[in-house]
């Protein structure tokens, strides 16, 4: 008799269970596991933001367990709430002109808006990227294209930290950045990469796509191996060109995985810290702090932990409300693969 049958049978032997219930006992070490490494930290996180957290009182608790009731933090109801999203003020400025107050936290929505900057800008240069790609490892004409597939996979075998800090290398202000040394082989003027607002947020991009198109490329390939070459038959017969089927035959066909792919990569971009933080911690002057890394400084450089759980916590009710926005909209419960 095998170990599980055993197993079984002895379950099947305690008083209290019914038959029926035997097989959720199996079920929860995972439930422990899930408890114990996601939804404790979260309920922890919103625990934590109800307070006036900081190093000062969270450990001045007596006991190894001092931390865990918030040791002498005090309740402060949505304080950390109210200053994350209207403790300040933010000037509109036109033509040099300040034309309006407004009584909100001007860091908080500059963060938050170049959040939503880069994942549109991101996903975007991730899609363009990977179908171009994905057409060309795919196109009859094409030799050698099981060896360029495997190279495409190659970024994903990597740390990602040591992936960023090249980028950040190639990305060097100085003039043997490789960035640079291209400008300059060009005849154009060197580029102050991550001292430049909009340079950087540029150089995050870039190193953005490269971590995420293996991921595209693999979704975007398998999604046009399966289109039907009796479509693209078809529609050569009608005399339609490479252009007009690839908008009228591949795109349709492919639309649910990629979308489906699309949604996932978005909400890894919301969530990005390492490239803006190893780069220039979200600089210059914080123009470019992601949600994410403006939560982690409040929290760690600022010692605001209370004010930092709060910031998480806004950020986690926008990445959900996107994927679940995302996810209905494109019916993508309904299998990736149906119309």
């Amino acid at each position: 008799m095998s170990t599980a049958s055993r197993v079984a049978r002895r379950v099947k032997e305690v008083p209290f269970l019914d038959k029926s219930d035997v097989s959720l006992l199996f079920v929860l070490p995972g439930l422990f596991v899930f408890s114990a490494f996601m939804l404790f930290p979260v309920l922890y996180l919103l625990g934590i933001s109800f307070t006036n957290a900081a190093p000062a009182n969270l450990f001045a608790g007596e006991g190894a367990l001092s931390v865990l009731t918030f040791g002498e933090a005090a309740f402060v109801g949505l304080e950390n709430y109210t200053q994350v999203l209207f403790g300040g003020t933010f000037d509109v400025v036109l033509f040099g002109e300040t034309l309006l107050t407004l009584p909100i936290n001007g860091q908080f929505w500059n963060s938050f808006g170049v959040t939503w900057l880069f994942v549109a800008t991101s996903v975007t240069l991730k899609i363009t990227l990977s179908l171009t790609i994905a057409l060309v490892v795919t196109g009859e004409r094409v030799r050698g294209k099981r060896f360029m597939r495997s190279l495409i996979i190659l970024p994903m075998g990597l740390p990602a930290i040591f992936t960023i800090t090249v980028w950040r290398g190639i990305f060097s202000s100085a003039e043997f950045g490789l960035a640079n040394q291209i400008l300059a082989a060009l005849g154009l003027e060197t580029v102050s990469w991550l001292s430049n607002r909009w340079m950087a947020f540029l150089a995050y991009n870039v190193t953005e796509a490269w971590l995420a198109y293996p991921f595209m490329v693999i979704i975007t390939v398998s999604a046009l191996q399966d289109v039907p070459d009796e479509l693209h038959e078809a529609a050569m017969v009608d005399g339609a060109g490479y252009v007009a089927r690839f908008f009228h035959v591949t795109l349709p066909s492919i639309k649910k995985p990629v979308l489906f792919a699309s949604i996932l990569t978005a909400a890894a971009s919301f969530q990005q810290f390492l490239i803006p933080f190893v780069f220039n911690e979200g600089g210059p002057a914080r123009q470019n702090e992601l949600i994410v890394v403006y939560g982690y400084r409040e929290a760690l450089s600022f010692s605001q932990y209370g004010r930092g759980a709060a910031i998480s916590l806004i950020a986690v009710l926008f990445i959900g409300a996107f994927m679940w926005l995302n996810v209905k909209r494109g019916r993508l419960a309904d299998g990736v693969n149906e119309a």
